[in-house]
């Protein structure tokens, strides 16, 4: 499970580090980033774009948009068979953008968060779905959900699954809705490399 991610990278540096050419919507930076929160992510319909969507996905097809609040994380060996995420792993696949994310550890009969982040101190963006739903009144929102997948040896020893960091050299391919290789797209969701990653005690 992903629930909790922070991100304070400056916003020009997002859009150099992803290839940004429009900026749309807010950029919401934050050190504890919460489901039901506006998060930035990473788009591409022709040009790449950096839009604001709810985190907590809310498929088209349902008349419950509580709903959200159990989808913000999408399973990476599941998201092309579930209803609720098929489509959206075809056609509408997106970058959340992080700089790290959290993981709660028992230590002591309590819970430490510990911060997961690239030794590199660069952001990244995690694998997401996004999808749009048109209230009755013909206002839309735009939600989105993280995939996650096995934790790799670092994550497991505070967590069994983690969210999918996507390699940069990944996600011109992962944002494109025409790219439809499904078993390519699913190569796409594994364990990020441990060697590129650190782990530290967090105050949140």
């Amino acid at each position: 499970m992903c629930g909790r991610f922070v991100l304070l990278t400056d916003l020009s540096r997002i859009v150099q580090s992803f290839d940004i050419q429009e900026v749309s919507g807010e950029y919401h930076p934050g050190v504890n980033i919460s489901p039901g929160r506006m998060i930035a992510a990473v788009i591409r319909d022709s040009i790449n774009r950096l839009v604001d969507f709810k985190w907590g996905l809310i498929p088209a097809w349902t008349k419950d948009p509580s709903i959200g609040y159990k989808m913000i994380n999408a399973r990476a060996e599941t998201v092309s068979e579930k209803p609720s995420f098929r489509q959206a792993f075809r056609k509408r696949r997106c970058l959340i953008v992080a700089d790290g994310f959290y993981e709660w550890k028992q230590e002591a009969g309590r819970k430490t968060p510990m911060r997961f982040y690239l030794k590199s101190g660069e952001p990244f963006g995690l694998a997401g779905l996004y999808e749009t739903w048109i209230l009755p009144g013909k206002d839309r929102v735009d939600t989105c959900t993280i995939i996650t997948t096995d934790a790799n040896e670092l994550v497991a020893s505070v967590h069994d699954r983690m969210p999918v960091i996507v390699s940069k050299e990944k996600e011109a391919s992962w944002i494109n809705p025409e790219y439809q290789d499904q078993k390519e797209l699913l190569a796409i969701l594994k364990p990020y490399s441990v060697d590129e990653m650190a782990m530290a005690k967090a105050s949140i």
